[in-house]
Order: structure tokens, then sequence, then C-alpha cells
């Protein structure tokens, strides 16, 4: 009778160190894992300050130089792969400091690409529509989502719209300034704020594109009214 609780012992013993190398082993592939796809958004994130570095001083530059020589994409490339794996992260990794930080960076650098982008343009002239996305959680804003469909898939369809988009829980002064600017307010949401205009609740892809296209009318008026009439 002893002997068999001396082998039952030893096959428990085996059984857990077996389920606990297991589970280490596990975790150490998710940590792994989830520490490259963190170096990777760092990597993004050097790169993208690199860019706004480089346009900056392109505007800087802008009396010298030919407006073609201004790329008007320089950013918004790089802006959309930090963002999409920001995304992974949230959805992988949870809110760890590091994916809470970057997001607040990132939050920033779509600022940043808003501002130098709309000055581009006023200066070149060229054609771009600018769309500001104030959004929440889905349990706190059921249309959020839709909202976000709506505006990739009208992205996709005219490629000179620029979309920025931005958490309204984000603890970040900027983001809060902007707020403030715009008086959006949680239980609106979402907001979009086109040509100084705040749009709240839902709008479909329909009444969008209408705004969108307006937008672009209103730049070829005031393209046309700065270009000298020849007699």
């Amino acid at each position: 009778m002893e002997q068999n609780h001396h082998i039952d012992w030893k096959k428990y013993l085996i059984v857990f160190l077996f389920t606990l190398g297991i589970f280490l082993s596990a975790s150490y592939i998710s940590n792994y894992f989830g520490n490259k796809k963190i170096d990777q958004l760092k990597l993004i994130q050097d790169k993208i300050s690199i860019d706004i570095l480089s346009s900056e001083t392109q505007f800087s530059l802008l009396s010298e130089l030919s407006c073609k020589n201004i790329s008007d994409s320089i950013i918004s490339g790089e802006l959309g792969e930090l963002g999409r794996k920001l995304e992974w992260g949230q959805d992988n990794l949870g809110t760890t400091d590091t994916v809470s930080y970057l997001k607040k960076y990132y939050s920033l650098l779509q600022i940043k690409d808003y501002l130098l982008t709309k000055k581009i343009s006023e200066r070149c002239k060229t054609k771009a529509a600018f769309i500001l996305y104030f959004y929440t959680t889905a349990e706190n804003c059921s249309e959020c989502e839709r909202e976000g469909v709506v505006l990739s898939n009208l992205r996709d369809k005219y490629p000179e719209l620029r979309v920025y988009s931005f958490d309204y829980s984000i603890d970040l002064s900027a983001v809060k300034s902007m707020l403030q600017i715009y008086k959006i307010e949680d239980t609106k949401l979402p907001a979009l704020v086109i040509d100084g205009d705040v749009l709240t609740g839902f709008h479909s892809i329909e009444e969008l594109e209408s705004r969108v296209k307006e937008s672009f009318k209103l730049q070829d008026i005031k393209l046309e009214e700065t270009i000298p009439i020849k007699n």
C-alpha cells in the first residue's frame, strides 16, 4: 500500500513539473514575441520622428525649393503602419505601459502630421482634405466602430484625404486641447471635424463623401483666386 502511495506521489510530481514546464515555455514564447513586436513599434516610432524632422526642414526651405520637391505623403504611410501595429499591441498585449506610451506618441505624431500637411497644402496649393475623428471604446460608443470602417473606406477612395483618429479618453494635453477647441463631448461620440465644422453621431459614407467633395471645391476656388488673370 505504501509503495502505491509512493508511485502516485512520483506520478503527480512528474505531471506537475511537466505542466509547469509547458506553462513557463508558453509564457516565455508569448513574452518573447510580444517584446519583438514592441521593438518593431519603437523602430517605426524612431523612423517617423526622423520623417517629421525632415518634413519640418523641407517646409522651412519652401521659399527656396520648388513645391514639386515636397512630398505630400512623407509621414502618413508610416503613421498608418504604426497605427496597425498599435492595434495589434492593444489586442494581444493589453494596455501595457509601453503600448500606452506609444499610443500617446502616435497621437502627437498625427497632430504634427496634420499641421505640417495642412501648411504644405496651403503653401503649394495641393489638393487635400482633412478629417479629425474622435472616438472611444465600443462599450461607451456603439457607433464608433462603424464610423471607423466608413472612414477607412472613404480614405481608400480618396488618396488626398487625411483622416486622423484620436481616443477621447487618452491622457494627453494636446488631445485635450483639441477637445476644448472643438467642444467635443463624450456623450456625442463619434465626432468628426471637417473644415472647422463639428459633426456628431454616426454619418454614412455618402454624407461624408459629399463633405469631402465640398472641401475639394473650396480649395479649387481658393486656387483660382490666387492665379493671376491673363489679358
